[in-house]
């Protein structure tokens, strides 16, 4: 049940309606990046007040997109149900709009382990991946980025990670980076690597320039363009 509606007939509307609300989207992209207890999805958006989270859970529930289910070892978990997991492509499709227009971080503003997955898979470029494994460090949050086949598999190192999310792979990674808010221009394709390097907006603390080189292939956004009108 929507908690407002907006009085139109339209899938457009619909979809407003059931996810349309303050937090339900950032709820669903934390859901998108694995099942999480209640407890896992606070400590991920720690600005949300806690009746807010409930009443979003709710109402996503009674829109048929999350699920609470028992987990082995890991108590009840929300996750999300096919229809929910089917918005995956939207929200993907939304950051890489949403990119166009990030600027320079708030004051205040932070990264979560959730929030940096989603931004690589955002990023990610199967056709131009190389194979490697990536350890990336923004701030408080590591990740280590696997790449194989043009497929790409994200586990996250610290924060300790939910315990319902997969292993860590074993092994050491190709390549560590060490980097800022930076790191958005050179997905941008606003800067080159050696770039990033010289002005200091990352680090690579293992590998060479070369991993960070196939680093940028990877994981790029091209910038949207308007129409040329003739």
């Amino acid at each position: 049940m929507a908690a407002r509606s907006y009085g139109q007939y339209c899938g457009v509307t619909t979809a407003v309606e059931l996810i349309g609300e303050r937090w339900a989207m950032l709820i669903v992209r934390d859901l998108l990046v694995g099942p999480r207890r209640y407890t896992d999805l606070k400590q991920g958006l720690p600005r949300i007040p806690t009746n807010i989270l409930s009443a979003r859970l709710k109402e996503l529930q009674e829109g048929g997109l999350v699920r609470r289910v028992p987990l082995m070892n890991c108590g009840l978990v929300y996750e999300l149900t096919s229809y929910g997991r089917a918005l995956e492509p939207v929200v993907l499709a939304l950051g890489r709009w949403g990119f166009q227009a990030m600027g320079e971080p708030e004051d205040g503003d932070i990264v979560t382990g959730a929030s940096l997955t989603m931004a690589l898979r955002t990023a990610f470029r199967p056709d131009a991946a190389d194979d490697a494994e990536y350890e990336l460090h923004v701030g408080d949050v590591a990740l280590r980025a696997s790449v194989n086949g043009g497929q790409l598999m994200v586990a996250q190192i610290a924060p300790p990670a939910p315990p319902v999310d997969g292993r860590i792979p074993d092994g050491e990674p190709d390549a560590v980076i060490v980097a800022g808010p930076g790191i958005r221009r050179l997905i941008a394709g606003e800067i080159t690597p050696a770039e990033a390097i010289e002005q200091e907006e990352l680090d690579v603390v293992r590998g060479e320039v070369a991993h960070l080189e196939s680093f940028a292939r990877t994981f790029h956004i091209a910038p949207l363009k308007d129409p040329v009108i003739v």
